[in-house]
C-alpha cells in the first residue's frame, strides 16, 4: 500500500498506460481520479473495476488543452477529495508527419494536448500541492523525444522533447516548495489502441515484431511496465529524486545519434 491515503489525478486514464496506472495506484491505496476526453464507457469501466476491488475512483471528462475544462476538473477533484497528492500527466496524442509534411492544424493539436495540457494541469494543481507542502508530478514523455530513428514521428517527437524540458524547469521552480517533478519516456508499448488498428492477430504480431527486435530485451513494453515506474516516482521510494527522465524501453538501440 505505497500510496495509502493519497489522491492521484491521472489524465488520459480511460485506456492504455493511463488505465494501467490508475488500476495499480488504486491497488496501492490511492483514491484515483480518472480523466478522459471521449471514451466515457471505458472510463466508467475502469472506475467500476476499481470500486469492485475495494478502491476509490471517480471519472471526470476534460480536454486538458482547454484551460477552463482543466479548472473545472481540478475544482471537482478537490471538492471531492480535498487534496491532490499525485498528478500523472499522461494524456497525449500522436499524429504522423515529417519535417516537410507537418500539418499546421495537427501540429497545433499536438502542442495543445502534449505540451499545453501539462502546463494547464500543473498550473492548476501545483498551488494545492504547495499548500499541502508536498506533491509528486509525473510527466509522460516518449522515447521519440530522445531521437529514435522511426519515420513519421517528427511532430510528435518535438512535442515530447518539450515535455522533457518542461519537466526539468518545473522541477527547478517547484522543488523548493516540496514538489517533485519527473518524467517517463516509454518505448514501444502494446496497448489496446494498437490492437484495434492492427486488425488480425497476425497483423498485430507483425506490428510488434519490428520494435521488439530493436530492443535489447527482445520484447515490446506493456502498459503495466510504465505504471510500475510511475508508482515508484509517485511513492516515498523516490523522495530524493526530481528533475529526472526515466527511460522505460527495454533497451532500444535505434537512435539517430548518441551525442547531446
Amino acid at each position: 500500500m505505497k500510496l495509502k491515503g493519497k489522491v492521484a489525478l491521472i489524465t488520459g486514464a480511460s485506456r492504455g498506460i493511463g488505465r494501467a496506472t490508475a488500476r495499480l495506484f488504486a491497488l496501492e491505496g490511492a483514491s484515483v481520479i480518472i480523466n478522459y476526453t471521449n471514451r466515457v464507457d471505458a472510463a466508467k469501466e475502469i472506475v467500476a473495476e476499481i470500486r469492485d476491488n475495494g478502491g476509490t475512483a471517480i471519472a471526470i471528462k476534460a480536454d486538458v488543452s482547454d484551460r477552463s475544462q482543466v479548472e473545472r476538473m481540478v475544482s471537482e477533484s478537490t471538492e471531492r477529495f480535498r487534496r491532490v497528492d499525485i498528478l500523472v500527466n499522461n494524456a497525449g496524442i500522436l499524429l504522423h508527419g515529417s519535417v516537410m509534411t507537418m500539418n499546421e492544424e495537427e501540429l497545433d493539436q499536438m502542442i495543445g494536448v502534449n505540451i499545453k495540457g501539462i502546463v494547464n494541469c500543473v498550473q492548476l494543481v501545483a498551488p494545492r500541492m504547495v499548500e499541502q507542502g508536498h506533491g509528486k508530478v509525473i510527466n509522460i514523455s516518449s522515447l521519440a523525444a530522445l531521437g529514435t530513428a522511426v519515420g513519421g514521428t517528427t511532430p510528435y517527437g518535438l512535442t515530447k522533447a518539450a515535455v522533457i524540458s518542461l519537466t526539468k524547469r518545473m522541477a527547478f521552480e517547484l522543488g523548493p516548495k516540496g514538489i517533485h517533478v519527473n518524467a517517463i519516456c516509454p518505448g514501444f508499448i502494446q496497448t489496446d489502441m494498437l490492437a484495434s488498428i492492427s486488425g488480425s492477430a497476425e497483423e498485430l504480431s507483425e506490428a510488434l515484431a519490428t520494435p521488439a527486435a530493436k530492443a535489447i530485451l527482445g520484447r515490446v513494453g506493456q502498459p503495466q511496465d510504465i505504471a510500475s515506474s510511475a508508482l515508484f516516482l509517485s511513492s516515498e521510494d523516490s523522495n530524493f529524486i526530481t528533475a529526472q527522465v526515466l527511460t522505460v524501453d527495454g533497451g532500444r538501440m535505434d537512435f539517430l545519434t548518441h551525442s547531446a
